[in-house]
């Protein structure tokens, strides 16, 4: 892999078209090979781009030249590579690991070689070597371009190319819930840590909460029990796309919203070919690499039947940017859609091209890439441009058809065709891309699977058939595995290599290993009995950190060890005030799964009204069952909808209980420091005091800003949750808020750190903390705050003048004269004398007066 892109990185920078002079003076002429290598020098074990080939350059896209390379070791023993032929420029590159300090040589060797310049021209190239290239090798590795951390503070997108380490915080979701397959589990995002609330705005196209007066307690609708509200919602790079209105709706619209602002971007009709009112049917991301274009291509997907002058499916690619349609697929094949590793969309299917006496059977692959760009060669390969410049018929369809055009791989399964073999049927069940397809019956006297290799070096075969014979107590109570919507095999693991089948009399799951086919577990501990009544079990049950995790109907998470079966843990999402009308327990169900965190939320078959109120939204260590946060009250889930969903690190959600939707994630916070304009006198204490805000893009709307004038108080996490309710839902004001903590430094007049003290601030958002400086100058004081799982950190920096020291006054003590000596305690007793009798007369005033 690391050769090859080596390989495209010489090609690129060189010329793509080239022209042989007409006429050669004589049939043999010189090469010039050449060699390079970056870095040098180099650290020892450090990998090493060598670029090799010849300066001549070839005629033919599909030309170049084989040569070898020498490699002179410290020491003195030699190496001979054999690396892949040049491209037609001549050039070349392969990575190559240096394991010794010191000097190595490398040298590249042109053995003579013919080539056909033309069809009436053939040229010999003389044998030659170049130069050898001395390639230091030192223990340190050179330097490397600067390491840009991963944000510390509220970012949005674009986010620079070279902040290349961002990576891991900026995944899509471009499949809708609950079509998802992969388990919900969603990488490349660090997940919500509370219930901070970035922004929310209506779903768009229903009233939304209570609808109070004479409807008493009754809400307005929830988009949910058939109707399907939020359901095609995707994210793709940082942007969150969702359809406006429910299915069926004559004027269909689709939204997009930048997570990061909650700003809407665009609002449209997606209509294009003379196709009108499209929803979208996902999203895909295509990094597309040839010897001209590397790149990300990113698009949302509408799904219709016919179009154009198509018979089958038609595919209508849209720029996600602007809404505006790039171009389209017809007569795509059926069946489940899965991302290659570039994201191209690949679909399997098993055909048989005899007939039932003599059988034919093969394997197809089906690659959306391959439709676009099958056929063509050299700048055509490329992406970009060359997709949008495809030729198109009358009616703007692609002028091939994609079922005929889109098939990269056809191979034969002759296992299928001797007798015995057989498959049970040629449809499958799950496919694992690069590995295998996989399928399944199930009935109460058996449970099949079959595989076959999708791995491009083994593609075709029949990898196991196996049977097992389930329990008595299936044919003894005539369970529904197999049959019906709430038993079968619901879940799939490429990673764990386990698929789990759910029965729901007995509410025991079911573990088979996929590497063999063979019956491995069942598990000991049955469920609540509400968990039969779980008509979609599919999206209840998931397989994640080599755990099976099941949670549904009861309101209980059960997290059973992938290899065994064992329970592993619980978590009971219990209803002090018994609103839920189940049980004891809120209903479940797995929404998100990230970074090690597990994310379920609440919702129900079809909404009673007046809503049971408090459905939670719960956040557990996925690993050990431990709740990390909980609100109560919000982000109420669908069940004929979509669910929550995340990307660029923020989960984006429906709420049932208000009709909207919600930006949940980390956001920022706003600080202020103040200290007296006036310098204090020396030794005197000062008060400094500042405010730290939550300024989320939902904090600036028109109706916060009349709710708080004052701008929103950020708080501790342990207090978010409630602390959310009242401030987006308007639920009662919470007594108990904490605020944040906040260090209070300075520089002093020495140009000293000195640490002030700690304080934290309150509801209002405010702090103050009162200091005696020790020096007199100026501090430049500075309070931080360092951040929480609710906020980046944040802080604010003013100046405080302390007055000098004042210069204590030393009077030298005198000797006192012979006069002094005689007439200062003579004075005294006089005034002593005079005080007295004033006091006597006094007394005689006041008993007079009396």
């Amino acid at each position: 892999m690391t050769s090859a892109i080596a390989i495209f990185l010489i090609s690129s920078m060189a010329i793509t078209i080239f022209a042989l002079p007409n006429a050669f003076a004589q049939n043999t002429v010189t090469s010039y090979p050449f060699i390079d290598a970056i870095p040098n020098p180099c650290g020892v074990n450090q990998q090493v781009l060598i670029n090799y080939g010849a300066i001549n350059y070839l005629n033919g896209e599909n030309d170049g030249w084989n040569v070898t390379i020498t490699i002179t070791k410290p020491d003195g023993t030699t190496e001979t590579l054999t690396p892949p032929k040049t491209w037609s420029t001549g050039t070349a590159g392969i990575t190559y690991v240096p394991d010794q300090l010191g000097t190595y040589y490398l040298q590249t060797i042109f053995p003579q070689q013919w080539y056909n310049a033309s069809a009436t021209n053939r040229v010999i190239y003389k044998a030659s070597q170049s130069d050898k290239l001395a390639l230091v090798v030192q223990q340190n590795k050179p330097d490397s371009y600067p390491w840009q951390p991963i944000p510390s503070e509220y970012w949005t997108r674009p986010a620079d190319s070279q902040l290349q380490d961002w990576y891991t915080i900026m995944g899509s979701w471009l499949i809708p819930t609950p079509t998802n397959t992969n388990n919900l589990y969603a990488p490349y995002n660090a997940g919500p840590e509370t219930a901070h609330v970035l922004w929310s705005q209506p779903v768009g196209d229903m009233m939304g909460g209570i609808a109070g007066g004479d409807t008493y307690k009754n809400g307005y609708e929830t988009g949910d029990a058939y109707e399907g509200k939020w359901s095609g919602s995707i994210i793709i790079s940082g942007v969150l796309y969702y359809n406006k209105y429910i299915s069926g709706n004559p004027q269909q619209e689709t939204v997009a919203v930048d997570l990061h602002t909650g700003k809407t971007l665009w609002s449209k009709t997606l209509t294009a070919y003379n196709i009108t009112n499209l929803r979208i049917g996902f999203g895909q991301t295509v990094f597309w690499w040839s010897r001209n274009n590397r790149a990300a291509f990113s698009y949302l997907v509408c799904t219709t039947s016919g179009g154009g002058t198509g018979t089958g499916t038609t595919w209508i690619y849209f720029d996600p940017k602007t809404g505006n349609p790039q171009f389209n697929m017809t007569n795509v094949p059926s069946g489940t859609r899965y991302y290659g590793p570039n994201g191209e969309i690949l679909l399997y299917s098993l055909v048989n091209y005899g007939n039932t006496t003599n059988r034919n059977y093969y394997l197809l692959q089906w690659n959306s890439s391959w439709v676009v760009t099958n056929g063509k060669t050299g700048m055509q390969e490329s992406w970009g441009s060359q997709v949008l410049g495809t030729t198109y018929n009358a009616s703007g369809t692609v002028a091939r058809s994609s079922n005929l055009r889109g098939y990269d791989r056809n191979v034969s399964v002759p296992s299928m065709n001797v007798a015995g073999t057989t498959l049970p049927s040629t449809s499958f069940s799950r496919a694992f891309i690069g590995d295998k397809i996989i399928g399944t019956r199930a009935n109460l006297n058996e449970i099949n699977l079959w595989a076959i290799s999708i791995n491009p070096a083994t593609m075709g075969t029949l990898l196991y058939n196996t049977s097992w014979t389930p329990p008595q107590e299936w044919r003894d109570g005539n369970v529904s595995v197999g049959t019906g919507m709430q038993s079968g095999f619901v879940s799939w693991s490429q990673e764990s290599q386990v698929a789990v089948l759910w029965v729901r009399e007995t509410r025991k799951s079911y573990g088979f290993n996929l590497n063999t086919g063979n019956y491995m577990w069942a598990t000991e501990f049955s469920q609540a009995y509400q968990d039969a009544w779980d008509d979609s079990p599919t999206y209840s049950h998931i397989i994640d950190y080599n755990m099976y995790i099941s949670a549904s109907c009861g309101g209980t998470a059960y997290a059973y060890n992938i290899s065994t079966g064992k329970l592993i843990w619980t978590y009971n999402a219990t209803d002090p005030y018994t609103e839920s009308y189940l049980g004891l327990n809120w209903w479940l169900m797995p929404v998100v799964v990230t970074e090690g965190k597990l994310y379920i939320g609440s919702m129900e078959h079809s909404v009673q009204e007046p809503k049971p109120r408090g459905a939670p939204f719960i956040c557990l260590n996925a690993t050990t069952g431990d709740e990390i946060w909980r609100i109560n009250g919000a982000f109420r889930q669908t069940r004929w909808g979509g669910r929550g969903i995340i990307g660029d690190s923020i989960i984006a959600t429906m709420d049932t209980y208000d009709q909207q939707v919600y930006a949940v994630g980390k956001g920022p916070a706003s600080m202020t420091v103040t200290a007296p304009d006036i310098a204090a006198p020396f030794g005197t204490p000062v008060v400094i005091k500042g405010t730290i805000m939550d300024v989320s893009p939902g904090t600036t709307s028109d109706t916060m800003k009349l709710r708080f004038p004052n701008g929103v108080a950020a708080v501790s996490d342990a207090n978010m949750s409630d602390w959310m309710l009242f401030v987006y839902k308007q639920f009662q004001q919470p007594t108990n808020i904490v605020g944040l903590p906040i260090s209070i430094d300075a520089v002093d007049p020495n140009n000293n750190y000195v640490h002030l003290g700690d304080t934290t601030s309150d509801a209002s958002g405010s702090f103050s903390l009162m200091v005696t400086p020790e020096n007199s100058g100026k501090y430049t004081v500075y309070a931080t705050f360092a951040g929480s799982g609710s906020y980046y950190a944040a802080y604010a920096q003013t100046a405080l003048g302390v007055q000098e020291k004042p210069v204590p006054v030393v009077v030298e003590p005198q000797p006192a004269s012979a006069v002094e000596q005689y007439f200062v305690p003579a004075v005294a007793g006089i005034i002593i004398a005079i005080i007295a009798v004033g006091a006597v007369l006094g007394i005689l005033t006041i008993r007079k007066h009396k």
